[in-house]
């Protein structure tokens, strides 16, 4: 795929530039920086001090409150009270979770929302050496701490004066910090995120890849934009499709645009091969997203993905009453006590449906059928659905706590260290009834476990145009083909309609009696003329 000529050059431009130029502040010199510090909320004095609307604006964002209501739903969303097949709630674990918060201090539903201060500047803005340790709630520490209590395990302090003098632009391992730890560990929840795209290879994401590689050197915040603070693309609303050209400076007829989609830069016909070629790839993407060919394959980067938890199996104990866990021949965590049990996998080809950009979520508010799968999420759109494009997901399944009587899932009280929490005492009903009353929901005492099924939409570790999906991939037989027997469209190569297949026969058999007929006459004339210059 070839960017539009002016983008190129824009984008060229601002990559290209050094570090140093792209920033008017040493902020090493600043008297303010020079410390000490002793909390998160110091360094954020200073920096509102001349940064005097940063915080008001972090605060307007879902990276502040967690929070969300889709438009297009009405669903009030947000990682404060959703859902998942992962770690399954955050309401009750607060002091576990919110290590991944853009503020200090969230234990638990008393956090001040609208104190400035507890805006965490250094979390998005350091250049290295911090760190928010799972169970201080977002804090930073800054002494040396026993962590959990009791434990044995410390903790080092941060030199969060070191940390303020080195502020600069968002770099990907700050995204990543969060994005790709989610749901407990590396790459677990996304499949396409990972820390694998620090050091990305061409091979793993052509746009992560350092120039020095043959990438386009892209950091996150290359695509997902930020205008005062907030950042472009979303998995809760998302553009399935945008069927406009290239965002050019100053063009506002298609705006408000999703600045993290491909064709905001590319195009929705992309594809600048020869003339028959272009035509039939440029028509893909009336039913394709271009992640379905550039996005082969997920958790390519040498770190395994989730793709399955099942809950129902947490709290075996070995012999002397102590957690466990077993690794398979790779080395990753397949059952643990706390957890249950894992399927991983890497290098994972998609699942493909119909996608309009609309999710649906299951909340915990809402009644399961616990007879069959429950959808956590759901991906709409149909063949029909001009907004609708084919995309690539990732299909995790898990298995998880829900109330017998109620018939809704339950959001159970797990990484907090006391006497409820089920990491720490491996006992269900207290663990269920601790994070229904922090959840405001009923609980009946009597719980199972039904089967649930996530989606999460592939749209990062992009293949150079070489090592795209091949076309027979898809133009294959259903039992074979990426598509599988996916309605809606018509795939040559494995739909069959008796009649097409005949005109294409007949095609295919006057194209070659065209060529036998033209060589029949090619050779009669040069008989004749053979013929003739015998008798001349």
């Amino acid at each position: 795929m070839k960017l539009h000529p002016r983008l190129l050059v824009v984008l060229a431009l601002l990559v290209a530039l050094p570090a140093a130029a792209k920033t008017t502040a040493d902020h090493s010199k600043f008297k303010e920086l020079q410390g000490p510090f002793a909390s998160g909320e110091e360094v954020t004095k200073v920096c509102l001090a001349c940064h005097t609307e940063a915080g008001r604006q972090v605060m307007g964002t879902r990276h502040w409150t967690w929070e969300y209501t889709n438009p297009q739903t009405g669903q009030k969303l947000g990682k404060k009270t959703m859902l998942n097949g992962f770690c399954i709630g955050d309401q009750s674990n607060e002091p576990f979770c919110q290590s991944c918060h853009v503020g200090y201090g969230w234990k638990d539903k008393n956090f001040d929302f609208k104190a400035e201060t507890r805006v965490d500047c250094l979390v998005c803005h350091h250049s290295g050496g911090y760190r928010k340790p799972a169970g201080m709630a977002g804090e930073v520490p800054t002494q040396r701490t026993e962590l959990p209590p009791g434990s044995g395990r410390f903790v080092e302090p941060v030199d969060l004066a070191k940390v303020a003098q080195g502020v600069g632009r968002t770099r990907t391992e700050n995204c990543g910090s969060c994005h790709y730890f989610g749901g407990g560990g590396d790459g677990v929840k996304h499949g396409d995120l990972d820390s694998s795209l620090d050091k990305a290879s061409r091979e793993l994401d052509v746009h992560m890849a350092d120039k020095s590689v043959g990438g386009a050197g892209f950091s996150c915040s290359t695509c997902h934009e930020s205008d005062g603070h907030q950042i472009a693309g979303s998995r809760i609303t998302m553009t399935a499709a945008d069927p406009h050209g290239p965002r050019l400076r100053g063009d506002t007829a298609h705006e408000p645009r999703n600045a993290a989609t491909c064709q905001s830069c590319h195009g929705d016909k992309p594809h600048k091969q020869g003339a028959l070629a272009v035509e039939l790839l440029n028509n893909h993407t009336d039913k394709l997203a271009c992640q379905a060919c550039h996005v082969p394959e997920f958790a390519r980067g040498g770190v395994a993905t989730k793709m399955a938890w099942d809950w129902s199996t947490a709290g075996r104990l070995s012999p002397e009453g102590k957690p466990i866990q077993k690794k398979d021949a790779h080395g990753h965590v397949i059952y643990d006590s706390k957890k249950g049990d894992f399927t991983l996998a890497e290098n994972v080809r998609p699942e493909y449906l119909w996608f309009n950009g609309t999710v649906s979520y299951t909340t915990q508010d809402m009644l399961i059928d616990p007879t069959k799968p429950v959808p956590i999420n759901t991906f709409h759109g149909s063949p029909d659905d001009p907004l609708a494009r084919i995309w690539p997901v990732k299909r995790f399944i898990g298995k998880q706590p829900y109330d017998v009587e109620h018939k809704r899932l339950l959001v159970p009280h797990t990484a907090v260290p006391d006497d409820t929490a089920f990491w720490f005492n491996f006992d269900w009903t207290k663990a269920l009834t601790a994070g229904a009353q922090a959840t405001g929901m009923p609980y009946s005492g009597k719980h199972d476990f039904v089967r649930t099924e996530m989606l999460w939409p592939i749209t990062h570790m992009v293949a150079p145009k070489e090592k795209t999906a091949r076309c027979d991939s898809c133009h294959a037989d259903a039992a074979t083909s990426r598509l599988g027997s996916l309605a809606g469209v018509y795939v040559p190569g494995r739909d069959r309609q008796p009649w097409i297949d005949r005109l294409g026969w007949l095609a295919a058999a006057a194209a070659l009696a065209g060529v036998l007929a033209h060589a029949a006459v090619r050779m009669l004339a040069r008989r004749r003329t053979t013929i003739g210059s015998h008798h001349g």
